[in-house]
């Protein structure tokens, strides 16, 4: 039979049941009205299924596996109802810790969790990123007799690399957690320490100071200080005057890039991205605990992250009662949802005034086996917008 025989065939058909013939075109207008409507609102749905995810997460990895890899990027939980920051980094028998808030109490759980993978009692890198509370009142920790319990007390230290500047605010009125943090930089100087600030690894200035220390003797690994211009500027936030750092890892074909930003903000990561030649990055600790004022355009589209680790106890009002503006944000939320859905949260506040909180994903643990990176979280793996807490309060997409 012809094409044009099946043509007049279906013509007198329609013509014959003109009511079945609309009601079909209805049904067909309608469903793919419907299909256009859904992927406006849903736009990472219509990118997984034509162009995949928008980034590829993380094998599932277990917790006995960790001590196996070649580098481990450890988001600790801190033991209380406050957000804060403290990441261990390991490779092979070298350890490097970037900050250790958020509270003097935050010590001890530190040092519980970093024993279980630093075995000598040397930390060889320590950095401490700004000056506020929440990212170094754990190289201080508290009095136990005669000894202190923080890190800087607890460990001996190779190398701490710290701030390049205070505000004039810090500077006048000298918080007591400021002093106790520059006795303990002190005490760890007396067990022959090396103390240098970001820029004097910058620019090179003190004999030791570089912009790139090998974490590893083949050389396949490195802790690289990255530039951004508060390293030189005066400014009266805390927060611009964090140290920024990134470490590559060649591992077989692959390389592996993992960017650490501490609390820069807006204009400080404006210029991080200007003065650097930054990568496509697998993991970014997210900027300022997922706060709406880090984490920009800017950078998120330079780097465009595969995976982000938010320090933080989702929903804290400890900073603002706004809900919009509880950590994570979702303005936050609102930008990095275009690079990837791989967000996963520390803790999450149940209710901050009666001081109770529970893990999110807990520790979470960032590992290389293998050449390939894998994920371990204590608690679990569930990404962030598929949680409950993120249903009732935060939207993916407009959704």
């Amino acid at each position: 039979m012809s094409k044009k025989r099946n043509a007049e065939k279906a013509y007198r058909a329609a013509k014959k049941h003109p009511k079945v013939t609309a009601a079909v075109a209805v049904i067909l207008v309608v469903l793919i009205a419907a299909v256009i409507i859904f992927f406006i609102l849903r736009p990472d749905i219509f990118k997984s299924l034509f162009f995949g995810n928008p980034a590829d997460g993380a094998e599932a990895g277990t917790v006995t596996e960790i001590s196996e890899g070649e580098l481990s990027i450890h988001f600790l939980e801190l033991g209380n109802k406050y957000t804060g920051d403290c990441t261990l980094i390991k490779c092979g028998d070298t350890e490097v810790l970037i900050d250790a808030g958020s509270r003097t109490g935050s010590a001890e759980t530190i040092k519980n969790y970093v024993d279980k993978y630093c075995t000598d009692g040397v930390l060889e890198y320590v950095i401490a990123t700004h000056a506020h509370q929440d990212h170094i009142a754990g190289f201080v920790g508290n009095k136990d007799g005669n000894t202190r319990t923080g890190i800087l007390y607890q460990y001996k230290v190779g190398t701490l690399i710290q701030f390049s500047g205070i505000t004039k605010k810090l500077s006048d009125e000298h918080t007591q957690i400021y002093d106790n943090y520059l006795a303990a930089v002190e005490y760890a100087k007396g067990n022959g320490t090396e103390v240098f600030t970001a820029k004097e690894c910058w620019y090179g200035t003190k004999d030791g100071a570089k912009k790139q220390y090998l974490l590893d003797g083949a050389g396949n690994i490195s802790l690289n200080i990255l530039y951004q211009k508060y390293y030189d500027e005066i400014t009266t936030d805390e927060n611009d005057f964090s140290v920024c750092t990134m470490v590559t890892q060649k591992a077989g074909e692959n390389t592996y890039n993992y960017l650490f930003t501490g609390d820069l903000e807006e204009k400080g990561e404006s210029s991080l991205v200007d003065e650097n030649d930054l990568p496509e990055v697998e993991l970014f600790k997210g900027g300022h605990h997922g706060s709406y004022t880090a984490s920009t355009e800017k950078l998120l589209s330079k780097i465009k992250p595969k995976n982000i680790a938010v320090c933080c106890c989702c929903g804290t009002t400890e900073y603002t009662s706004n809900v919009e503006n509880t950590f994570p944000a979702q303005a936050f939320i609102d930008r990095a949802s275009k690079y990837t859905q791989y967000i996963y949260c520390t803790t999450l506040i149940k209710d901050y005034g009666a001081g109770e909180y529970t893990s999110m994903n807990g520790n979470i643990v960032f590992y290389t086996k293998d050449g390939k990176l894998k994920l371990y979280c204590s608690n679990n793996s569930t990404v962030l917008k598929d949680t409950e807490w993120f249903k009732a309060n935060r939207k993916w997409n407009g959704i």
